[in-house]
Protein backbone atom coordinates (compact mmCIF):
# COMPACT_ATOMS: atom_id res chain seq x y z
CA UNK A 1 0.00 0.00 0.00
CA UNK A 2 2.53 2.40 0.57
CA UNK A 3 4.88 2.02 -2.32
CA UNK A 4 1.45 2.96 -4.88
CA UNK A 5 1.03 5.84 -2.26
CA UNK A 6 4.63 6.97 -2.85
CA UNK A 7 4.84 6.85 -6.49
CA UNK A 8 1.13 8.77 -6.87
CA UNK A 9 3.15 11.31 -4.66
CA UNK A 10 6.14 12.18 -6.86
CA UNK A 11 4.44 11.90 -9.72
CA UNK A 12 2.29 14.86 -8.15
CA UNK A 13 5.86 16.42 -7.22
CA UNK A 14 7.29 15.81 -10.27
CA UNK A 15 8.04 18.68 -12.34
CA UNK A 16 5.81 20.14 -15.89
CA UNK A 17 5.48 22.38 -17.83
CA UNK A 18 4.47 25.28 -15.35
CA UNK A 19 6.41 23.83 -12.29
CA UNK A 20 9.72 25.60 -11.62
CA UNK A 21 13.24 23.22 -11.89
CA UNK A 22 14.88 25.32 -8.95
CA UNK A 23 11.72 23.74 -6.98
CA UNK A 24 11.68 20.29 -8.08
CA UNK A 25 15.38 20.38 -7.54
CA UNK A 26 14.81 21.42 -3.99
CA UNK A 27 12.14 18.73 -3.11
CA UNK A 28 14.79 15.86 -4.42
CA UNK A 29 17.32 16.73 -2.09
CA UNK A 30 14.73 17.08 0.90
CA UNK A 31 13.41 13.68 -0.06
CA UNK A 32 17.07 12.41 0.16
CA UNK A 33 17.71 13.49 3.70
CA UNK A 34 19.48 11.12 6.12
CA UNK A 35 17.07 9.54 8.55
CA UNK A 36 16.84 10.89 12.15
CA UNK A 37 18.41 8.65 14.96
CA UNK A 38 15.74 8.65 17.68
CA UNK A 39 17.85 6.09 19.29
CA UNK A 40 21.15 7.62 19.68
CA UNK A 41 22.91 7.89 23.02
CA UNK A 42 23.66 10.90 24.88
CA UNK A 43 26.59 12.06 25.48
CA UNK A 44 27.86 11.48 29.49
CA UNK A 45 28.84 14.57 31.29
CA UNK A 46 32.09 14.28 33.40
CA UNK A 47 31.30 14.59 37.01
CA UNK A 48 33.14 17.51 38.81
CA UNK A 49 35.61 16.19 40.30
CA UNK A 50 35.73 12.93 39.28
CA UNK A 51 39.13 12.93 37.28
CA UNK A 52 41.94 13.08 40.05
CA UNK A 53 45.56 13.93 38.65
CA UNK A 54 48.64 11.26 39.33
CA UNK A 55 49.98 13.41 42.19
CA UNK A 56 47.22 13.25 44.24
CA UNK A 57 46.77 9.13 43.98
CA UNK A 58 50.26 8.92 44.86
CA UNK A 59 49.32 10.94 48.07
CA UNK A 60 46.71 8.96 48.92
CA UNK A 61 48.46 5.38 48.11
CA UNK A 62 50.22 4.26 51.97
CA UNK A 63 53.48 4.04 52.40
CA UNK A 64 54.80 1.00 53.13
CA UNK A 65 56.96 0.75 56.56
CA UNK A 66 59.90 -0.63 56.62
CA UNK A 67 61.64 -1.38 59.95
CA UNK A 68 65.23 -0.40 60.87
CA UNK A 69 67.91 -2.82 59.13
CA UNK A 70 69.58 -5.38 61.69
CA UNK A 71 73.13 -5.25 61.39
CA UNK A 72 75.04 -8.50 61.45
CA UNK A 73 73.14 -11.73 60.28
CA UNK A 74 73.70 -14.54 62.58
CA UNK A 75 72.98 -17.30 60.34
CA UNK A 76 74.85 -17.96 56.88
CA UNK A 77 71.83 -18.07 54.59
CA UNK A 78 69.78 -14.63 55.10
CA UNK A 79 67.94 -12.41 53.62
CA UNK A 80 69.66 -9.40 52.73
CA UNK A 81 67.00 -7.17 52.51
CA UNK A 82 66.75 -7.61 56.04
CA UNK A 83 70.21 -6.38 57.26
CA UNK A 84 72.46 -3.42 56.65
CA UNK A 85 75.01 -3.98 53.80
CA UNK A 86 78.41 -4.57 55.21
CA UNK A 87 81.73 -2.57 54.22
CA UNK A 88 85.16 -3.75 54.65
CA UNK A 89 88.14 -1.70 55.08
CA UNK A 90 90.16 -1.58 51.80
CA UNK A 91 93.01 -3.87 52.15
CA UNK A 92 90.56 -6.66 53.46
CA UNK A 93 87.82 -6.47 50.35
CA UNK A 94 90.76 -6.75 48.03
CA UNK A 95 91.68 -9.85 49.95
CA UNK A 96 88.04 -11.33 49.25
CA UNK A 97 88.65 -10.22 45.68
CA UNK A 98 91.66 -12.40 45.07
CA UNK A 99 89.87 -15.14 46.98
CA UNK A 100 86.85 -14.60 44.65
CA UNK A 101 88.96 -15.21 41.82
CA UNK A 102 90.31 -18.52 42.99
CA UNK A 103 87.44 -19.61 43.99
CA UNK A 104 85.34 -19.32 40.74
CA UNK A 105 88.41 -19.74 38.22
CA UNK A 106 88.51 -16.83 36.54
CA UNK A 107 90.64 -14.48 34.91
CA UNK A 108 93.52 -14.04 37.33
CA UNK A 109 94.67 -10.86 35.30
CA UNK A 110 91.38 -9.22 35.13
CA UNK A 111 90.53 -5.76 36.13
CA UNK A 112 89.85 -3.87 39.38
CA UNK A 113 87.14 -1.14 39.09
CA UNK A 114 85.98 1.67 41.53
CA UNK A 115 82.22 3.24 41.82
CA UNK A 116 82.57 6.31 43.42
CA UNK A 117 79.24 8.14 44.43
CA UNK A 118 79.53 11.78 44.99
CA UNK A 119 78.11 14.84 46.67
CA UNK A 120 77.92 17.28 44.31
CA UNK A 121 75.72 19.90 46.60
CA UNK A 122 77.45 22.91 47.38
CA UNK A 123 75.47 26.23 49.05
CA UNK A 124 71.98 26.83 48.41
CA UNK A 125 71.47 25.32 44.78
CA UNK A 126 74.30 25.26 43.73
CA UNK A 127 76.11 22.35 42.51
CA UNK A 128 79.71 20.68 40.92
CA UNK A 129 79.72 20.75 37.48
CA UNK A 130 80.22 17.11 36.35
CA UNK A 131 84.02 16.91 35.10
CA UNK A 132 86.81 14.88 33.91
CA UNK A 133 90.19 14.68 34.99
CA UNK A 134 93.67 11.97 34.25
CA UNK A 135 95.53 10.92 37.01
CA UNK A 136 99.17 9.31 37.05
CA UNK A 137 99.21 6.42 38.69
CA UNK A 138 101.65 5.62 40.79
CA UNK A 139 101.60 1.55 39.35
CA UNK A 140 100.93 1.17 35.80
CA UNK A 141 98.53 -1.78 35.25
CA UNK A 142 98.48 -1.45 31.19
CA UNK A 143 100.59 -1.22 28.39
CA UNK A 144 98.41 1.28 26.66
CA UNK A 145 99.45 4.30 25.59
CA UNK A 146 97.31 7.53 24.89
CA UNK A 147 98.12 9.50 21.53
CA UNK A 148 98.91 13.48 22.34
CA UNK A 149 98.79 16.55 20.37
CA UNK A 150 101.09 19.23 20.96
CA UNK A 151 100.65 22.83 19.93
CA UNK A 152 103.37 24.71 19.55
CA UNK A 153 104.92 27.21 17.46
CA UNK A 154 108.39 27.10 19.25
CA UNK A 155 111.03 24.93 17.10
CA UNK A 156 112.76 24.21 20.77
CA UNK A 157 109.66 23.05 22.10
CA UNK A 158 108.32 21.31 19.41
CA UNK A 159 111.52 19.47 19.50
CA UNK A 160 111.24 18.84 22.98
CA UNK A 161 107.64 17.37 22.34
CA UNK A 162 109.01 14.57 19.92
CA UNK A 163 111.78 13.58 22.45
CA UNK A 164 109.07 12.79 24.79
CA UNK A 165 107.11 10.76 22.76
CA UNK A 166 104.23 13.73 21.16
CA UNK A 167 102.18 11.92 18.21
CA UNK A 168 101.76 15.05 16.71
CA UNK A 169 103.54 18.43 16.92
CA UNK A 170 102.72 21.48 14.86
CA UNK A 171 101.29 25.16 15.14
CA UNK A 172 98.14 26.52 13.05
CA UNK A 173 98.34 24.48 10.02
CA UNK A 174 97.19 21.62 12.18
CA UNK A 175 93.72 23.39 13.13
CA UNK A 176 92.06 22.72 9.57
CA UNK A 177 93.37 19.27 9.89
CA UNK A 178 91.76 18.57 13.18
CA UNK A 179 88.11 20.23 12.33
CA UNK A 180 87.84 18.04 8.46
CA UNK A 181 88.99 15.03 11.31
CA UNK A 182 91.86 14.27 8.83
CA UNK A 183 94.11 13.85 12.59
CA UNK A 184 92.68 11.85 15.58
CA UNK A 185 94.20 12.04 18.79
CA UNK A 186 93.43 10.90 22.45
CA UNK A 187 94.51 14.72 23.66
CA UNK A 188 95.62 18.16 22.86
CA UNK A 189 98.25 20.19 24.84
CA UNK A 190 99.40 23.40 24.11
CA UNK A 191 101.73 26.13 25.32
CA UNK A 192 100.24 29.88 26.19
CA UNK A 193 101.47 31.31 23.43
CA UNK A 194 99.65 29.67 21.14
CA UNK A 195 96.36 29.99 22.30
CA UNK A 196 94.85 32.71 20.73
CA UNK A 197 94.99 31.04 17.35
CA UNK A 198 92.97 27.69 18.39
CA UNK A 199 89.97 29.17 19.35
CA UNK A 200 88.49 27.95 16.61
CA UNK A 201 88.88 24.29 18.06
CA UNK A 202 86.85 25.54 21.14
CA UNK A 203 83.84 24.24 19.53
CA UNK A 204 85.60 20.90 18.22
CA UNK A 205 87.57 19.97 20.93
CA UNK A 206 85.10 20.89 23.81
CA UNK A 207 86.31 19.16 26.88
CA UNK A 208 89.67 17.93 25.23
CA UNK A 209 90.43 21.68 24.58
CA UNK A 210 93.51 22.75 26.23
CA UNK A 211 93.10 24.27 29.59
CA UNK A 212 94.69 24.84 32.87
CA UNK A 213 92.05 23.34 34.60
CA UNK A 214 92.17 19.90 32.93
CA UNK A 215 96.49 20.42 33.68
CA UNK A 216 96.73 20.70 28.92
CA UNK A 217 98.02 24.51 29.19
CA UNK A 218 101.67 24.98 30.02
CA UNK A 219 105.59 24.86 29.76
CA UNK A 220 105.99 22.01 31.22
CA UNK A 221 105.45 20.06 27.80
CA UNK A 222 107.42 16.55 29.22
CA UNK A 223 104.96 16.58 32.38
CA UNK A 224 102.15 16.94 30.03
CA UNK A 225 102.98 14.45 27.81
CA UNK A 226 103.61 11.82 30.65
CA UNK A 227 100.17 13.08 32.28
CA UNK A 228 98.10 12.15 28.80
CA UNK A 229 100.34 9.16 28.05
CA UNK A 230 99.97 7.23 30.81
CA UNK A 231 97.34 8.99 32.62
CA UNK A 232 94.14 7.47 34.28
CA UNK A 233 91.06 9.60 32.90
CA UNK A 234 88.04 9.20 34.71
CA UNK A 235 84.87 11.26 34.36
CA UNK A 236 81.58 12.39 36.42
CA UNK A 237 78.35 10.09 34.59
CA UNK A 238 74.75 10.26 35.95
CA UNK A 239 75.62 13.68 37.22
CA UNK A 240 77.22 12.32 40.72
CA UNK A 241 78.61 8.64 39.79
CA UNK A 242 82.33 7.88 38.70
CA UNK A 243 83.05 4.20 37.25
CA UNK A 244 87.23 3.73 36.21
CA UNK A 245 89.40 0.76 36.43
CA UNK A 246 92.19 0.95 38.50
CA UNK A 247 94.67 -1.93 38.34
CA UNK A 248 94.83 -5.76 37.88
CA UNK A 249 93.75 -8.35 40.11
CA UNK A 250 96.84 -10.08 39.72
CA UNK A 251 98.92 -6.71 41.23
CA UNK A 252 100.37 -6.91 45.28
CA UNK A 253 97.43 -5.75 47.32
CA UNK A 254 99.42 -2.55 48.17
CA UNK A 255 99.74 -1.47 44.76
CA UNK A 256 95.94 -1.43 44.31
CA UNK A 257 95.38 0.58 47.63
CA UNK A 258 98.03 2.95 45.65
CA UNK A 259 96.24 3.45 42.95
CA UNK A 260 92.89 3.76 44.41
CA UNK A 261 94.34 6.29 46.99
CA UNK A 262 95.47 8.24 44.19
CA UNK A 263 92.41 8.64 41.90
CA UNK A 264 90.09 9.73 45.34
CA UNK A 265 92.73 12.12 46.43
CA UNK A 266 92.73 13.40 42.63
CA UNK A 267 88.58 13.76 42.98
CA UNK A 268 88.55 15.24 45.83
CA UNK A 269 90.43 18.19 44.81
CA UNK A 270 87.10 19.21 42.41
CA UNK A 271 85.07 20.15 45.90
CA UNK A 272 86.34 22.44 48.32
CA UNK A 273 86.90 20.83 51.66
CA UNK A 274 84.76 23.28 53.57
CA UNK A 275 81.96 21.70 52.47
CA UNK A 276 82.65 18.66 54.03
CA UNK A 277 83.11 15.16 52.22
CA UNK A 278 82.99 15.12 48.59
CA UNK A 279 83.22 11.08 48.44
CA UNK A 280 79.35 9.47 50.40
CA UNK A 281 79.98 5.96 48.94
CA UNK A 282 83.00 3.87 47.36
CA UNK A 283 82.54 0.06 45.93
CA UNK A 284 84.91 -1.98 44.50
CA UNK A 285 84.88 -4.65 42.59
CA UNK A 286 86.45 -7.33 40.07
CA UNK A 287 85.25 -7.81 36.57
CA UNK A 288 83.46 -10.85 37.56
CA UNK A 289 82.83 -10.33 40.98
CA UNK A 290 80.26 -8.71 43.29
CA UNK A 291 80.73 -4.97 44.53
CA UNK A 292 82.12 -4.77 47.73
CA UNK A 293 81.42 -1.49 49.81
CA UNK A 294 84.45 -0.06 51.48
CA UNK A 295 84.63 2.02 55.17
CA UNK A 296 85.61 5.44 53.67
CA UNK A 297 87.95 5.87 57.07
CA UNK A 298 91.57 6.64 56.26
CA UNK A 299 90.86 7.06 52.72
CA UNK A 300 89.81 10.22 52.10
CA UNK A 301 92.02 13.12 52.60
CA UNK A 302 93.29 14.05 55.66
CA UNK A 303 93.31 18.06 55.25
CA UNK A 304 89.90 18.71 56.67
CA UNK A 305 91.33 17.69 59.90
CA UNK A 306 94.87 19.15 60.01
CA UNK A 307 92.69 22.18 59.20
CA UNK A 308 90.60 21.52 62.19
CA UNK A 309 93.69 21.19 64.15
CA UNK A 310 95.32 24.38 63.30
CA UNK A 311 92.03 26.34 64.05
CA UNK A 312 91.79 24.94 66.94
CA UNK A 313 95.77 25.76 67.73
CA UNK A 314 94.90 29.32 66.74
CA UNK A 315 91.31 29.96 69.11
CA UNK A 316 93.55 28.45 72.25
CA UNK A 317 96.25 31.00 71.83
CA UNK A 318 93.85 33.69 70.52
CA UNK A 319 92.24 32.65 74.04
CA UNK A 320 95.53 32.83 76.21
CA UNK A 321 96.53 35.93 74.90
CA UNK A 322 93.01 37.45 76.16
CA UNK A 323 93.39 35.87 79.62
CA UNK A 324 97.05 37.45 79.63
CA UNK A 325 95.43 40.67 79.00
CA UNK A 326 92.38 40.21 81.68
CA UNK A 327 94.95 39.36 83.87
CA UNK A 328 97.10 42.33 82.63
CA UNK A 329 94.60 45.29 82.74
CA UNK A 330 94.17 46.91 86.47
CA UNK A 331 91.19 46.18 88.87
CA UNK A 332 88.69 49.32 88.63
CA UNK A 333 87.51 49.85 92.62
Amino acid sequence: MAAPVGRCLWRALAPRRGLDQRLAAALAVVSAAPPARPYAAAAKTAKKGSRKTKQEETKKKQVTRRWPLMSKPVDDVYLTWYYERPSYDVEEAVGMLKKFQELDFTYPKQYVYINVFLDMALQKKKKVDPFASSVLLPYRFTDEVNKVLVFTENEQEAEIARENGAAVVGGVELIKWILEDEIQVDFYVAVPAIMPKLIPLRSKLRRKYPSTKRNSLGHDIPKMLQLFREGLEYMVQDERVIKTRIARLDMPTEQIVANLKAVINDICTFKPLTYGPFVQKLVIRSSTSEGLLLNLDGLLPQVEKVEDEEKNAEDGEKHAEDEEKHVQEPVST
